[in-house]
C-alpha cells in the first residue's frame, strides 16, 4: 500500500477571500470553487493543495507545514506582497529552515526547506 498525498481542508469564513489570500500573497498558482455561493474551495502550487470549507471542518487556528525548496527566497516574495509574517527565516535545531505566517482566519503556515540537504 502506497499513501500518494494529503490535502488539508482549513475552516474559512469567506472562501472566496482565502483563495484571493492564498494566490495574490502566498503564491499559489491556481484555485478552484464550489457553490453558489462558493462555500468550498482550493489552491494548488507544484502538487502542493489546501482546500477550504465555509465555516465547517475544522477550526480557525490550524498549523500546517509546507516544505519548498528556497524559504529566503519566498519570503522576500510574499513579503512585498503583504504576507502576515509571524517569525522570518529561522534555522532551526531540526534541520530546518523556517518561517511562519497567518492567514485571514488565523491559520498559521510554516514554510521551510531541509538544511541538512544544504
Amino acid at each position: 500500500m502506497k499513501f500518494e498525498k494529503s490535502n488539508p481542508i482549513l475552516f474559512s469564513t469567506d472562501v472566496k477571500r482565502s483563495l484571493k489570500y492564498y494566490r495574490e500573497v502566498l503564491d499559489f498558482e491556481d484555485s478552484w470553487e464550489w457553490g453558489d455561493p462558493t462555500d468550498f474551495g482550493g489552491v494548488v502550487r507544484n502538487g502542493v493543495e489546501i482546500f477550504f470549507c465555509l465555516n465547517n471542518q475544522g477550526n480557525p487556528g490550524t498549523w500546517l507545514t509546507i516544505v519548498l525548496d528556497d524559504v529566503d527566497s519566498y519570503y522576500q516574495r510574499v513579503k512585498a506582497k503583504g504576507a502576515r509574517i509571524l517569525e522570518p527565516p529561522t534555522t532551526r535545531e531540526w534541520n530546518m529552515r523556517e518561517m511562519v505566517v497567518e492567514d485571514p482566519d488565523g491559520h498559521v503556515i510554516r514554510f521551510g526547506h531541509r538544511t541538512d540537504c544544504d
